[in-house]
């Protein structure tokens, strides 16, 4: 099947469903309790270069941030 195609039969679930699969296709590559405890969480070059990305929009834009208690009620009313 192509990607494309998948991809816009997957969008057309339910958030609930969406995360499910979201979820399933993570822990196929990253499975849970794959980590050690104490090892390190080792970041791509590209993830190490988004984080700085954000950092710096962040520094640019504090206003734009939002209290976590804002963030979290928002999601649980939006996916419950």
């Amino acid at each position: 099947m192509n990607k494309a195609v998948l991809l816009d039969e997957l969008m057309q679930l339910n958030a609930d469903d969406r995360l499910d699969v979201a979820e399933k296709l993570w822990d196929s590559i990253h499975p849970p309790g794959s980590l050690r405890p104490g090892e390190p969480f080792i970041l791509t070059d590209e993830q190490k270069a988004e984080l700085d990305r954000r950092l710096e929009e962040h520094k640019r834009h504090p206003e734009r941030a939002q209290p976590w208690e804002v963030v979290r009620a928002r999601l649980w009313a939006r996916f419950g």
